[in-house]
C-alpha cells in the first residue's frame, strides 16, 4: 500500500478483511511538559489465515501515528525501524496468520486547533486541562492504531497526571497507589471514541438507574455550571429514561459522564460514557429559553449515539448519515417528548433545516447517503447540514410514512443485530424492513440517494360551491460545479424524483379579529415521486392555504397569491408557531431564489414579528434579515435603512417586554438593537451605565457584544478594550477582546490582526475565529479592500500549515463575506482553479463562493424589479 497521509476506503477494506484487533493497552504521560506527552501502545491483533490465499501466506499492513518522536516500535518482540515511519504510517512487514502483538513508544505534541489531544490553559486562574478529540481520524495524534471504524477492540487506558488533576475516561476511572489513574476496560468500540479529559475538574456527580452519572467543567465556571446542574442532570435523567421506553437494548456502558470542555470545535461529541461539550453550553451569562433548548437537544442528541454510533458503528464514512441524521432526528424528538421544551420542532424549522437547504443547493451537495466516500479528508467534508438536517427531516418524514411502532421496531432490530459491531445501510434498510410491509429500499433510493431540494407550488382553483387545490411538484436545482469532486457515479440529481406525505393547513380569517387565522381543517396528501397532487373540498375559497403545515417533509414550498396576501396581512395571526417557521421558511427561500424582494421580507418582519412569541424563530428571523439581506442581498447603499428597519422592529419587541413578562424575548431584541446599531450613542449610553433601561443589566456578554459594535463604528479604542478585558479576562474575555481589536477600523489594527491570523500560528482555534469575526465589516469595506485578493492565498497557506480544523475556520470565519462582487467571485474560482487547497479549505471555498453567487444574482434581481418598476411581488401578481 502507497503511504499517503488519509486513509481510502479500499485501503480500509483490505486491512479489515486481513485483521481482527482485540485489544489496546494505552498509557499516557500528562507530566511531561508543556508541549509534548508520553504515549506507549500496546496492540494485540490477529492476521487471519488465508487473507492473501493460503494458510501460511506473510503479509503486510500498517497503523497510523503522527509523533513528535517515535522511541521505539517493536512487533513480537522484534524492533521496527522508527526511520521506516512515512507521514503518518509505520509498516508491519512479513505478518503471518496468528496473533501478533506491536508496541510502539512516542511523544506526542498536544494541539492548539481541537484536534487530537487539546491542551489550554485558563486565563482566569491559571489552571491547565486536556481532553481528546479523536473523531474522524485523529487517534494517531495520541496513540498507535489501526484506525478505522471496524476494526473495533477493548481499550484499557491508564494517565499519569499532575497531582491536582482527576482524569475522566470512556470508563469508571480511579487513581492507584502510584498516583496513576486507570480506566476500567471498555466494550469494543471505534478507535475514533476513545476519550481522555484530565484537569483540576470542578464535578457535580450523581447516580441514576444504579449508574454513576457526572457533569463536570473548568474551575472558574463552576458557579455557573452549579447554577445549571439540577437542570443539565434533570435533562439527562429524562432523556436516559426516555430512550431506555424506545430502546429494547439497554444502555451499554459502565457510567454516564459530560464534560464541558474549552475550546471545543463541534457542538459536542458523542465518545461512549463521556461526552465532550463545548463549555459555551456552561452558561456565565443571561440566556433565553430558546438557547437552554438548544442545550437539551445537544444532550439528548449525544445520549442518542451511545446506542446509534457508539454500540452500533458505521463501517465506513460513506454511512456517517446513519450516525448524525438518526441521532438530531431523536434529539430534537425526544427533547419534545421528555423535557419541558415541548416546541423543539420550531426550532429545528428555523435554525437547522435551512442549513440543510441551503447546502443542498450548492455545488458540494452530496446524497445524504453517498454510495463510496474516497478517503477520510472526503469523508470529514460531509458532515454538514445534509448529513445532519437534511437526513433528519428524511427520518421524519419517513416516520411519518411508516409510523413511529414500525420504526422503532426496525431500529430495535438493528441495534439488537449489531451490537458492539459495525453496520451500513443495507443492514439498516434490511432491519427496517423486517418491521414493516413498506418498500423502504424503494423510499432509501428516492430519499437518501438523490440530491437538491424539490419544490412544492399550490394553485387554487374555484367551481362553487367547491375549491381545488393542484400540487405541482417540481425538480430541484444546484448551484453548477465548482471546482468540487464530481458527483458520485449513481447519485441522482433530479429533484422532484422523491415522494413526499405532508399536511395541508386550510385557514381562514377570524370573523371576529382580522389579523387573526383560523384552521379550517388540515388534509393529508401523499404526493408521488415525479408527480402532482391534488385536493377538492367544498365551501368557500380559503384565505390560506399552507403546503407542508407541520414540517413534516423536507421541501421548499409557495404560496398562491391570494394565500400570500393572507401572509402579508396577518402571517403573526397563524396560531401555531410551528406553522409560522413553515411560512418563514419559505419566504426566506423566496428570497434566496431571487423571487421575493429582500425589501418585502423586511415589510413582512416589520409588520409582524413585534407580535411573535417563539424565540427561535424571532432570532431566525432577525439573523437572516441582517446577515443575508443587510450585509449581502441589498446594495451598500440601501443597508443602512435596512439595519434601521431592523432596529425600530427590536425597539418595539423591547417596548413590548417591559412588563417583565418576556424576559427571552427582550434579551433577544437587546442583542440585535446592539448588532444592527449604525449610531454609538445608544449602546455606548448603556454601555456605561451597566443596564439597559428597564433591563436586561449588561452581563460580561452583552458587554462584550457592545464593545463589539462600538468598535467597528470607531467609537471605542484600545485603552477601552484593555480595560474592559481587565474586568473579564476570561477566556471568553480574551477572545471579545481579539474580537474587538480585529473590527478597529485602524489600518494598524487590521494589519495586526491578519498577521496573528496568517503569518503567525499561535492563535488558538478559539482566538482564530475570534480575530476572524471581527475583521471583515461592511462599514469598513474600503480599509479591509486590499485583505481580499490576499485572503486566498494566505488560507491556503495556513490551510496547508495548521491543518483541517483551522482551514475549516479560515474559509467559515475569516472568508470576506462582505466583498459581494464579480472580481471577487472570480478571485475566488482562480483559486480553486490554480492554488490547491487542502480538501477542507477547497470546500468551505467552493460553498462561500456558490453563496456569494447567490447573493450576485438576487442583487441583480433587486436591480431588475427597480429599474423595470416592479418592486413588489404582490403587487406585480407574481406568485411566491
Amino acid at each position: 500500500m502507497a503511504c499517503m497521509s488519509v486513509l481510502t476506503r479500499d485501503e480500509a477494506q483490505i486491512r479489515a478483511q486481513l485483521l481482527d484487533v482485540h485489544h489496546y493497552a494505552v498509557d499516557l504521560d500528562l507530566t511531561t511538559g508543556d508541549d509534548t506527552f508520553g504515549s506507549r501502545t500496546v496492540i494485540r491483533f490477529t492476521v487471519r489465515a488465508g487473507t492473501d490465499g493460503g494458510a501460511g501466506t506473510v503479509t503486510d499492513t500498517f497503523v497510523e501515528l503522527k509523533p513528535a518522536e517515535l522511541r521505539s516500535a517493536t512487533l513480537d518482540g522484534q524492533p521496527l525501524d522508527p526511520g521506516s515511519l512515512t507521514g503518518n504510517r509505520l509498516p508491519l512487514k512479513n505478518l503471518t496468520p496468528g496473533v501478533h502483538e506491536l508496541r510502539v513508544d512516542a511523544a506526542m505534541r498536544y494541539s492548539r486547533t481541537g484536534e487530537g489531544m487539546h491542551r489550554f490553559t485558563d486565563p482566569a486562574d491559571g489552571a491547565t486541562y486536556v481532553y481528546t478529540q479523536l473523531f474522524l481520524d485523529d487517534v494517531q495524534r495520541v496513540f498507535a492504531a489501526f484506525d478505522q471504524p471496524d476494526l473495533k477492540a477493548v481499550f484499557e487506558v491508564t494517565v499519569k497526571a499532575p497531582e491536582s488533576w482527576t482524569v475522566l475516561a470512556n470508563g469508571v476511572t480511579e487513581r492507584t497507589a502510584d498516583g496513576v489513574w486507570k480506566a476500567a476496560p471498555t466494550p469494543r468500540i471505534s478507535t475514533y471514541l476513545v476519550a481522555v479529559a484530565a484537569g483540576p475538574w470542578h464535578s457535580v456527580r450523581t447516580e441514576h438507574r444504579g449508574l454513576p452519572f457526572g457533569i463536570h467543567c473548568r474551575r472558574s465556571l463552576a458557579p455557573h455550571l452549579d447554577a445549571d446542574a439540577e437542570e443539565i442532570l434533570g435533562i439527562t435523567r429524562a432523556c436516559f429514561d426516555r430512550y431506555h421506553e424506545k430502546f429494547t437494548e439497554p444502555y451499554p456502558f459502565d457510567s454516564y459522564d459530560q464534560a464541558f470542555v474549552p475550546e471545543f470545535n463541534a457542538g459536542a461529541m458523542e465518545n461512549p460514557g463521556l461526552v465532550t461539550f463545548r463549555d459555551e453550553y456552561v452558561f456565565r451569562s443571561a440566556v433565553t429559553d430558546a438557547e437552554r433548548q438548544a442545550r437539551a437537544r445537544v444532550i439528548a442528541h449525544e445520549m442518542a449515539h451511545m446506542w446509534f454510533g457508539d454500540l452500533v458503528t458505521l463501517r465506513w464514512w460513506d454511512d456517517i448519515w446513519l450516525n448524525e441524521s438518526f441521532a438530531e432526528y431523536m434529539g430534537y424528538q425526544t427533547t419534545a417528548e421528555a423535557t419541558r421544551f415541548t416546541d423543539t420542532w420550531t426550532q429545528f424549522g428555523v435554525s437547522r433545516k435551512p442549513w440543510g437547504y441551503d447546502a443542498d443547493q450548492r455545488s458540494s451537495t452530496h446524497p445524504v447517503a453517498p454510495q463510496a466516500v474516497a478517503d477520510t479528508a472526503s469523508a470529514l467534508l460531509n458532515f454538514d447540514g445534509i448529513s445532519y438536517a437534511k437526513g433528519a427531516s428524511a427520518l421524519r418524514q419517513l416516520v411519518a410514512w411508516l409510523g413511529e411502532k414500525d420504526f422503532l421496531a426496525g431500529i430495535n432490530t438493528h441495534v439488537r443485530r449489531h451490537r458492539f459491531g459495525n453496520a451500513s445501510l443495507a443492514d439498516f434498510l434490511d432491519s427496517l424492513a423486517s418491521a414493516t410491509d413498506r418498500d423502504v429500499h424503494a423510499w432509501a433510493a428516492s430519499w437518501l440517494r438523490t440530491t437538491g431540494v424539490d419544490t412544492l407550488v399550490p394553485t387554487l382553483r374555484t367551481d362553487t360551491p367547491y375549491w381545488h387545490l393542484d400540487i405541482d411538484h417540481r425538480p430541484g436545482t444546484v448551484e453548477p460545479a465548482r471546482r468540487t469532486p464530481a458527483a458520485e457515479a449513481g447519485a441522482r440529481t433530479d429533484g422532484g424524483s422523491r415522494p413526499h406525505h405532508i399536511t395541508v393547513g386550510v385557514y381562514d380569517r377570524d370573523l371576529h379579529d382580522a389579523g387573526r387565522l383560523v384552521l379550517r381543517t388540515r388534509a393529508e396528501a401523499d404526493i408521488p415521486a415525479g408527480g402532482n397532487a391534488g385536493i377538492s373540498s367544498t365551501g368557500p375559497r380559503p384565505a390560506l392555504v399552507l403546503l407542508n403545515d407541520g414540517d413534516l417533509t423536507y421541501a421548499k414550498i409557495r404560496f398562491d397569491p391570494q394565500s400570500f396576501r393572507t401572509i402579508r396581512a396577518s402571517l403573526s395571526g397563524l396560531p401555531d408557531p410551528l406553522g409560522r417557521a413553515v411560512v418563514w421558511n419559505a419566504l426566506r427561500d423566496a428570497v434566496r431564489d431571487g423571487e421575493l424582494p429582500a425589501g418585502t421580507y423586511l415589510e413582512i418582519a416589520r409588520t409582524h414579528l413585534p407580535h411573535e412569541t417563539d424565540l427561535a424563530l424571532t432570532d431566525a428571523v432577525l439573523t437572516f434579515a441582517r446577515t443575508h439581506i443587510a450585509d449581502r442581498y441589498l446594495p451598500p447603499e440601501r443597508r443602512p435603512a435596512a439595519l434601521a428597519t431592523l432596529t425600530d422592529l427590536c425597539r418595539d419587541l423591547i417596548r413590548r417586554t417591559e412588563d417583565g413578562d418576556h424576559p427571552g424575548l427582550r434579551l433577544t431584541a437587546v442583542r440585535h438593537v446592539i448588532d444592527a446599531a449604525v449610531h454609538p450613542d445608544t449602546i455606548a449610553a448603556w454601555l456605561a451605565d451597566g443596564t439597559v433601561p428597564g433591563g436586561p443589566e449588561l452581563d460580561p456578554e452583552l458587554r462584550w457584544r457592545v464593545l463589539a459594535r462600538l468598535a467597528v463604528l470607531d467609537a471605542v479604542d484600545e485603552a477601552a478594550i484593555a480595560a474592559e478585558l481587565e474586568q473579564d479576562p476570561s477566556a471568553t474575555g480574551r477572545e471579545g477582546a481579539a474580537r474587538c481589536r480585529a473590527a478597529l477600523p485602524d489600518a494598524r489594527a487590521k494589519r495586526a490582526a491578519w498577521e496573528a491570523m496568517f503569518a503567525s500560528d499561535e492563535l488558538s482555534n478559539y482566538l482564530f475565529t475570534a480575530t476572524a469575526q471581527g475583521f471583515w465589516q461592511p462599514e469598513q469595506a474600503d480599509l479591509v479592500g486590499e485583505y481580499v485578493p490576499r485572503y486566498y492565498e494566505d488560507a491556503v497557506a495556513v490551510a496547508a500549515r495548521r491543518g483541517p480544523a483551522i482551514a475549516a475556520a479560515a474559509g467559515r470565519w475569516a472568508f470576506p463575506v462582505h466583498a459581494v462582487d464579480a472580481g471577487h467571485l472570480r478571485l475566488g474560482d482562480t483559486c480553486l482553479r490554480e492554488a490547491g487547497p487542502i480538501p477542507a479549505l477547497r470546500r468551505q471555498l467552493a460553498d462561500q463562493l456558490d453563496d456569494l453567487e447567490r447573493a450576485l444574482r438576487v442583487r441583480r434581481a433587486e436591480r431588475q424589479r427597480q429599474e423595470t418598476g416592479r418592486p413588489d411581488a404582490d403587487r406585480a401578481g407574481a406568485q411566491v
